[in-house]
Parts: structure tokens; C-alpha cells; sequence
């Protein structure tokens, strides 16, 4: 888990937005969702909160209104420690290392991956800022340094239920320090793990009669089960000559099981991403991750390299018209990040927040993928790239390099070892591709309990709204308990909301303060700060 945190998360919320049109169904007011403006957030609260159904884009943090929402959209996590290769998955970490080794690649395969798989973070963007927060940066930006300082002070407030004649604790806030220490690894060091893309995790759906029964486990293959048989057989008329010797039946099953080839294991991620080249390889590929809030000087000198990329995937994927993706839409899309940068002893060597992580082929970027490191996960948010590169089948293989970067991650990070893919559609049929990186849980959106995939695709096919908790006496654990313990930012002030409801002058907002406790949680509630005009 990540260290306790000196700052605190600053929240606007805005309650259940209109409807907006939908990027799956294209209903044009059917999308739902609560959202709330995050001034900023510490890891560990975002953390909690997409483990209850949020999700952020850019600034903007927005959670489906699962019940009503024309398209339900699910939260779904890959157990990256346990992952398995799929023979598709394979096939494009062969691709990529042929690419690299012999520059030889048939680009008529390039369209078997979709190319549209970030669509919800599309739709996103789309409706994220009309809900932009307004207050002036003067009533915010001092204060989350003022809070660093200052934190225990806001006791005083907190208290004034009990002594009402206590004072409250104003805001003395110093200047804004932009000369933020920056991670080693920001500074364009190559890491061996991964990208980063939320939606482009996957492979075109399965046609009709085609493709991989999620319902069940993956199947091994009848050559790898008769080499494994070969091998064992041959070991065992071999064993008994080892020295000279007999061996005794102890020694014999050791040897046995000590001398399988790791030839005929399961190949990992890994062995192909990893694999040694030929000393005149065609292309050299390195993945780059830079620290994207606060910018990285790493980061700042290719921002505008990695903008062209952008604007022509929006335009050559998305259609987009060449004035449609503008620099300030990018930057508050995909730069701009709530997350406070952290650093722990015992966390990963990055630190915590937001990243983007490059892809560099010879010596120039082609794809980008956004990403958060939390303290339980890699959570992806987004993946763009050069379309001329699309017969890479780029959003397949920088998903499996995040799963491989969140492993290494783990290795410093034990508690760090989920790989968020953003959310599961399955009322979207071209949206179920992350049902193929397994194993994968999806949360309920009742009691947030994660629940195998296995499980839940049976209940989906008979209601695109489905609790997946059989449990019917289960309940919201981290539920809101006391309302008066949720605390609030007013007139730069921390206060509980007890405080802050005799004092406010006006209609009654508990309503509105019920409904964000209830979907925040009781635990992020007591430590964000709501903020109160």
C-alpha cells in the first residue's frame, strides 16, 4: 500500500450528469453517469474509488449509472501474476518480435484487431468537460500545500461538535513549488515492462462458430501434451542409469521433475518480449516511461512528438476532422491528471501516479500508451499510435507488455499485482475482447465484491444489468455509515459536514452529500475533501 499521503484529494461533485450519447449503442441521450471534478487525488483514494466503479478522464472522474445507463459498463481487473498467454496473444508477440528481427511482417493481418477499442474513453472525453469545475484556482491550488503543512490543525474544526467555541483554522498557504523531484525513471530510462491503453487491450470478437468459449479454461495443445509425455518417458529410462547408479523412487521423481524443458512450459510474456535478437536485427524497439503529472523533463521535450501522433490516430482512427484534435483537448484529455505523484519505500521504483509510457521504433515514437500506478495496480487509460503501425496489432501487444510491466512492478511492490483494463461491455459485443485476458474478475455493482468472469458472462447473457454477488443477504461493506463525518472544504476551511450543515445559509444540500458519500464510500468520504462554495 502506498505511504500515507501529506495531501488530500479536493473533489467537486456534480450528482447524476444528462444523458449523453452513447459510443456502443448510439442512443443519444442513454448514457448515465455521476461525475465529480478532482482538483486533485492521492493514489490510494482513486485506488478505492475505481474499486467501487469510478473512472477518470483527465480531471473529470465519472461512474455509470449501472441500473439505468443504456450500456452497463463493468469494471474489469486481469490477476496479471497468473496470466496466461493466449494463442492469439502469441501470435501478435511473434509478429512484433519478426517485425524486429527481419523487418518481415504481412500487413493484410494488421485488421484483424479492432481499432476502435477505446471508444468509452472517446465518449468520455467527449462529455468530461462540460462539467469542468469553475472555482477559482486561488480558492485550490494554495490550499492542497496548506494541507501538506498543516493537516492536524483541521482537528479544531472537526471538534467543534463537542466545544463549539473553538477556532477554526484559516488557510496561510506558501507558493506553489513546480520544482517537484522528479522519479528516475521519468527521464526516459527504457523499461523492460510496459505501455499503457485502457480499452485497446483486445482482439476483434470471436466470429460466429470461432474463437475461444470464455466460459471455459484455455485448452492445451495436443503437440505440447505429447512432447511433455515424450520427455517423461525418456527421463525415466534414463534415470536409473545416472552415475552408474540406481537411483532411489525419490530421487527418481525429483530428477523428473527437475528436468522438464522449460521448452514445453507455457511460454510467458516475457520469453517473447524479452527474447534475445540477432545481432543485425532490422528495427530496435524501447519503451520509455515518463512521469506525465507533474511533466517530466523527459516528458516535456517529446510532448510535442507525441501530440502528432495523437492527432493523427484521432484523425485516421476516429475520423476525426485535422482541427478537431487540438493541443488543449490533448493535454486535458491525456496530460492533465488529478493523481499526486507518491513515492514509498517499499513501493515501485517509478513511484506512484501518472505516466505515459512511449514506444520508440528507431528512434521515434509510435505509439503512447496512459497509464496510473496505483497501489494495487497498473490501471490503463488510454493507448494511441501511429496508424501507420496498425499491422502491429498494437493495441493487443501493448496490452500484454502493461501486464508484463505491472509484474515488474510487483517484484518491488508486492501488494501492487492487478492490471486494470478499464470497463467490460458485454452488451457491446465488439467490447468483450477483454473477457480474453484471463483470469479476470469483474466488480459487482451492488456490494463491489470482484467476482471471476467465469460467473458473471452467464448472468449477463440474460440481463445486460446483472448484481453478480449471489449473495442476497450481502450489503455495500464500505458503505456510508455517518454522513456528519464527511468532510468539506469551505471558504478554505476543513470541517466535518456536521459542521459545515448548521452553518450553511440556503436550501439544504444533504441530499446531494448522501448520494457522494454513498458512491464514494464511507473511507474515501472521511478523507477527500468535498468542496463547498
Amino acid at each position: 500500500m502506498a505511504a500515507a499521503c501529506s495531501s488530500a484529494s479536493i473533489v467537486e461533485y456534480f450528482g447524476g450528469e444528462d444523458g449523453y450519447r452513447c459510443g456502443y449503442c448510439k442512443n443519444e441521450t442513454g448514457n448515465l453517469s455521476y461525475g465529480m471534478w478532482a482538483h486533485s487525488m492521492t493514489v490510494q483514494d482513486y485506488q478505492d474509488l475505481i474499486d467501487r466503479g469510478w473512472r477518470r478522464s483527465g480531471k473529470y472522474v465519472y461512474k455509470p449509472i449501472m441500473n439505468q445507463t443504456c450500456c452497463p459498463q463493468y469494471t474489469i481487473r486481469c490477476q496479471a501474476l497468473h496470466f496466461q498467454t493466449s494463442k492469439s496473444h502469441k501470435k501478435v508477440l511473434k509478429k512484433m518480435l519478426k517485425f524486429i528481427s527481419k523487418g518481415d511482417v504481412s500487413k493484410a493481418g494488421g485488421g484483424e484487431e479492432p481499432m476502435d477499442a477505446h471508444i468509452e474513453d472517446v465518449v468520455a472525453c467527449d462529455f468530461a468537460y462540460k462539467s469542468e469545475s469553475h472555482v477559482a484556482q486561488s480558492e485550490l491550488n494554495p490550499l492542497s500545500q496548506w494541507i501538506t503543512q498543516s493537516m492536524d490543525h483541521t482537528e479544531k474544526v472537526e471538534n467543534e461538535d463537542e466545544d463549539p467555541g473553538e477556532t477554526k483554522e484559516e488557510v496561510n498557504a506558501p507558493e506553489v513549488d513546480s520544482s517537484s523531484p522528479q522519479i528516475s525513471a521519468a527521464e526516459g530510462t527504457a523499461v523492460p515492462g510496459g505501455p499503457s491503453h485502457s480499452a485497446k487491450v483486445g482482439h476483434a470478437p470471436p466470429k460466429p462458430g470461432k474463437g475461444a468459449d470464455l466460459s471455459k479454461p484455455p485448452c492445451r495443445k495436443a503437440k505440447d501434451i505429447r512432447k511433455e509425455r515424450k520427455l517423461q518417458k525418456l527421463l525415466q529410462n534414463q534415470m536409473c542409469k545416472a552415475e552408474g547408479s540406481q537411483l532411489q523412487a525419490g530421487d527418481q521423481l525429483s530428477l523428473l521433475q527437475n528436468s522438464k524443458s522449460k521448452a514445453n512450459q507455457p511460454k510467458t510474456i516475457e520469453d517473447f518480449i524479452f527474447a534475445s535478437l540477432p545481432e543485425d536485427a532490422q528495427h530496435k524497439l524501447e519503451v520509455r516511461v515518463v512521469r506525465s503529472s507533474p511533466p517530466s523533463s523527459q516528458f516535456k521535450a517529446t510532448f510535442q512528438e507525441s501530440y502528432q501522433v495523437y492527432k493523427r490516430y484521432q484523425m485516421v482512427v476516429h475520423k476525426d476532422p485535422p482541427d478537431k484534435p487540438t493541443i488543449n483537448q490533448f493535454t486535458r484529455f491525456l496530460c492533465d491528471s488529478p493523481l499526486e505523484a507518491e513515492n514509498a519505500p517499499d513501493g515501485p521504483e517509478c513511484g506512484y501516479g501518472s505516466f505515459h509510457q512511449q514506444y520508440w521504433l528507431d528512434g521515434k515514437i509510435i505509439a503512447v500508451g496512459v497509464i496510473d500506478v496505483l497501489p494495487y495496480c497498473v490501471s490503463s487509460v488510454y493507448l494511441y499510435y501511429d496508424p501507420d503501425y496498425a499491422f502491429l496489432s498494437l493495441g493487443v501487444y501493448s496490452a500484454l507488455r502493461e501486464i508484463a510491466f505491472t509484474r515488474q512492478l510487483h517484484e518491488k511492490a508486492p501488494e501492487l499485482c492487478f492490471y486494470y483494463m478499464g470497463f467490460y461491455i458485454h452488451s457491446c459485443p465488439k467490447m468483450r475482447y477483454k473477457g480474453q485476458y484471463r483470469p479476470s474478475d469483474l466488480l459487482c455493482p451492488e456490494t463491489y465484491i470482484w467476482t471471476p468472469i467465469e460467473q458473471c458472462l452467464p448472468l449477463l447473457e440474460r440481463s445486460k444489468y446483472c448484481r453478480f454477488n449471489q449473495d442476497v443477504k450481502a450489503v455495500d461493506e464500505g458503505g456510508v455509515q455517518e454522513l456528519g463525518r464527511v468532510r468539506v472544504l469551505h471558504k478554505r476551511t476543513v470541517m466535518p459536514y456536521s459542521v459545515y450543515k448548521r452553518r450553511r445559509k440556503g436550501p439544504s444540500d444533504e441530499a446531494s452529500v448522501q448520494q457522494y458519500a454513498s458512491l464514494v464510500g464511507q473511507a474515501c468520504s472521511e478523507r477527500m475533501l468535498l468542496f463547498r462554495s
